[in-house]
């Protein structure tokens, strides 16, 4: 991608996230971008390819990151420590481009949608398998595995709606506070007789 095209993606993605897809204009892009609406098409094909452009890229990014972490052989303790990490990573570091992922996926083509949320529903699957490895290796309560991904999910997700890059927060804190909430819902408690076992 041309550093023009990608400034050009960015702009779009700011207004997505502003004001919405359905109410971004192409002369609302031009205008962002200091060109006129026509010269916009030489480098883009229409909105619509912006916004496609963006899903599947945020798509591509969250699939890498969830199958570098179930590649690594660590418990599953470990690995959420790590998916969260990574997914607060990607959402605070395109932080417009996430919102439009989150929200206006709607808007695409009926075929690209289609295909979008088989990729969802793949990274959603990478979270299921970290669960489901926990309760297989007596590290995390027996929980409905699908409930307790989307609710893992929900609440990273939310982290767009008031996450301020300059604020006190950095993400690697969010990521550790998150991450510790999620583990005392999961973890496994040991009970004074168990322990007590032990010694």
């Amino acid at each position: 991608m041309t550093d023009r095209k990608l400034e050009i993606l960015e702009i779009a993605q700011r207004l997505f996230c502003e004001n919405g897809y359905a109410a971004a204009s192409i002369r609302d892009i031009a205008k962002a971008a200091n060109v006129e609406p026509a010269s916009l098409y030489s480098h883009i094909n229409g909105k619509e390819e912006l916004l496609d452009r963006t899903c599947f890229m945020m798509a591509d990014k969250f699939l890498a990151g969830i199958d570098d972490v179930n590649d690594i052989y660590f418990d599953a303790a470990q690995k959420l420590k790590m998916a969260v990490d990574t997914h607060i990573n990607i959402l605070t570091n395109h932080l417009d481009a996430s919102v439009v992922f989150q929200r206006e996926w709607r808007y695409l083509s009926d075929e690209r949608k289609a295909e979008f949320i088989e990729l969802r529903n793949k990274y959603e699957e990478g979270f299921r398998v970290i669960v489901q490895t926990g309760i297989d290796e007596g590290i995390f309560n027996e929980v409905d595995v699908k409930f307790a991904t989307l609710a893992l999910l929900s609440s990273l997700n939310w982290i767009v709606e008031w996450y301020d890059k300059d604020g006190d927060l950095a993400p690697s804190e969010i990521a550790d506070r998150l991450y510790q909430f999620v583990l005392t819902g999961l973890k496994k408690r040991v009970s004074p007789q168990g322990v007590k076992g032990l010694m």
